[in-house]
This record gives structure tokens, sequence and C-alpha cells, in this order.
């Protein structure tokens, strides 16, 4: 399917990036998945290609590229050409989009260069033993104590958690308002910032996640980022955008699988016969091929509506729901469809596989997708409860 979302310039962008994953990241794949962490040398190379926080001004190293798509090529090639661990768009797009929506002309002038370079990388510490996607459950506290803010807490599958050199921590600020949070940017080196071991996960083996721990550390007061007590909103900013970003990784994860078994069933052979001329095998090719297209050209319609500030925040659920779990059901045929081989690690099909379950649960699960979705169409139970309260009282 022709894509028209994309313009002749993002498709010599895409070629640009394209080789930089077959060179400088594809080599390294193996390595990283054996040692669980990626070199910190790849995020220098892409900051040398201008990749990282392209959405940056210039003043502060950046190239200033606002447009969206150049992002989804990124992710694309990257789910292609590159390794998907590397979580590059979790540094620029997750993460260092507080800084430009909520950090001060010092704050952005102090540490954005260095993540635009790859010096520094990026982490952002929300998830806690105790409090997932229910962020007003968080526990972890920031006092006020005059000259600094001392945090204490824990923080728990963080990624980047081993390599992140800035750590923007959310805690509670008031501990009378499930609501009243705040952000922190903490950084390596602070006293009383310490890491765990890198966790051992199903997928993204080469991908470092950590868990954090904040034992009466001192922030200072200007590594507050944004307002005091009004994080939980801050926070909200950015989820459509994360969502969208999400889809957009899903649904190239889906179709890498799917060209590898394609290429697969093409050279397979069993009774006599490469695989693909089996009805069954060209029908599976042919729903999943279908399924991969409905899903390019919903995504590609929410990049537009990101694109021109219209992206709603049901449209970004859809997209994350639809996109993950058709992720999981592509990725589950197309190592049926290897066979026994399939069930390998050192096939691709086998890590997108053991990859794919988790896009079912982080950035929202699907569970908290379909609860956005019922709402967005009238079906809030807390609207119905208000309403019957509201009658009563008549």
């Amino acid at each position: 399917m022709d894509r028209h979302i994309f313009e002749e310039e993002h498709e010599m962008f895409r070629d640009s990036v394209r080789s930089f994953m077959k060179n400088e990241i594809e080599p390294h794949v193996d390595r990283w998945h054996e040692q669980g962490i990626v070199d910190r040398e790849a995020y220098l190379k892409a900051g040398e290609m201008g990749f990282l926080l392209m959405w940056a001004d210039e003043e502060y190293g950046g190239i200033g590229v606002r447009d969206f798509r150049y992002e989804q090529v990124l992710i694309e090639e990257n789910a292609h050409f590159g390794d998907p661990g590397f979580f590059m768009t979790l540094h620029s797009r997750l993460v260092a989009p507080y800084f430009d929506s909520f950090a001060t002309e010092e704050q952005k002038a102090r540490w954005l260069p260095k993540c635009i370079s790859g010096e520094h990388i990026l982490a952002i510490g929300i998830t806690e033993p105790g409090a997932g996607s229910d962020v007003a459950g968080i526990r972890t506290k920031a006092e006020d104590k005059g000259d600094h803010y001392l945090l204490n807490g824990s923080k728990t599958f963080i990624s980047n958690g081993i390599l992140a050199d800035i750590v923007i921590v959310v805690a509670r600020t008031d501990p009378n308002n499930s609501h009243a949070l705040s952000l922190f940017v903490v950084e390596r080196g602070m006293e009383g910032f310490e890491r765990g071991k890198n966790l051992n996960k199903m997928g993204f083996k080469s991908q470092d996640t950590a868990e954090l721990f904040f034992n009466n550390v001192k922030v200072p007061k200007e590594n507050l980022l944004g307002e005091f007590n009004r994080g939980f909103y801050h926070l909200m900013h950015g989820l459509a955008e994360e969502r969208l970003l999400g889809a957009c990784g899903y649904i190239a994860s889906a179709e890498a699988a799917y060209n590898l078994t394609l290429e697969y069933v093409n050279e397979r052979k069993a009774f006599g016969k490469p695989i693909a001329e089996f009805q069954n095998t060209r029908f599976k090719m042919a729903d999943m091929r279908t399924e991969l297209d409905v899903g390019y050209a919903f995504v590609d319609r929410c990049v537009e509506e990101h694109n021109k500030g219209r992206l709603t925040a049901d449209d970004a659920a859809k997209a994350k729901l639809w996109t993950s779990e058709a992720e999981g059901r592509i990725t589950d045929e197309c190592v049926q469809l290897h066979g026994g081989n399939g069930y390998m690690d050192e096939y691709k099909v086998s890590r997108l596989y053991t990859n794919a379950r988790v896009s079912r649960i982080y950035a929202g699960s699907s569970e908290i997708m379909r609860e956005i979705i019922a709402r967005s169409i009238g079906l809030d139970p807390r609207k119905r409860q208000k309403a019957a309260r509201k009658a009563n009282a008549a």
C-alpha cells in the first residue's frame, strides 16, 4: 500500500536512517542482546547524525524539526533494521519534551545540549511497585527543606535505568492531595541516588530496565521541573503523543515480523514444495498484510492529526490499543509459520514475539485504553453515578 503521508524529503531521510541502522546498530544487536544493555556510543552516534531531540531549537544544538513524521521514520527503520532495545525514542520524544514544555530557559540551556549530542541519556521515573497505571498511588515523596527538596522513595521498571544520566522523577509533594505531584530532575552522582540491578525481562533483552532508589536525595530548588504540585497535569500533557509513538512502533515491529516470515515461507520447503504454496500459508499471510495496511492507514491519519495539534486522547488510545493487539496476533502467527525455528532465540522473529508482549501493558495497558475509549463514547460510570445522585437528591 502506498503511504501518501510521506513526502520526498521524508523518504530521503529514511534512506539515511536506514543506512545508519544497518551500519551502526544492526551489527551490535546480538552482543547487546547478550550483555543486556546498549552501548552508550549508540546514543553518541545518533547524536552526531542529528537524530536525537530533532524538535529542539538550534540555539541548543538541535535542528528544530517538529514534523512528527521524521520521528515516525526513525521508529520504523529501527524496528526493521536496528534494535528495538535502542530506546532512542524514549530519550527524544517521551522524556525530553518535558523540558520543552516545562523547563525554564536556564534549565534548557543547562540540560538540552548534552541530551541532543547523546552525551547525557534520559529516563523518567513514574512506575512504583504499588503504582503503575494509577499515578495517584505514587508514594515517593519530596519535602521542601527551604534551600532544597529532600527526595525519598523508589521506582521500578525504569527504561534506560542503568544508562540514564538524568532522570525526571515524579514525587508526591502534598500528602493530603492525591493529585499533588511534582517533577524533579535527578542527576547522575547525586548523593543517595542508587540503582538496582539490570532487570531480566521476557523481551527487549538489550534494553536496560532497572529499579531506582532515592534515599534522602537533596534535589536543588533549580531542579524542580514545571510548577510545584502540578506534576499530575504535566504528565497528562504528553500522553497522546506517547501512545502514538507506541502505535508507530508496534505496527512497524509487526511488519518486520511479517517481512521475515514472507521471506521464510518462500524458501522453506515441506512435502517437496515451498510452504508458501499451501493455501493455509497464503491465507494467513493475506490476513496479516490486510491487518498491517489497515493499521498503517489509521496510524498515519493520527500522525497527520498530531502534526496539526488535533490528535485526541481517545484516538491515540484507539491507535495504541489496535496496533498493540495486532502486533501480538501477527508476531504469534509469524512464529507459527516459522515452525520450530520460530521458537529459537537466534531467529529475529522469536525476539519480535517476546518483545511484543509488553506492548499491551506499558504506556497504558489495553484495559486502560478500552476505558478511555468507552468514556469517549458516553460510557462513563462516573457520570452515571453523578446523574443518579442528582436524581435521587431531587
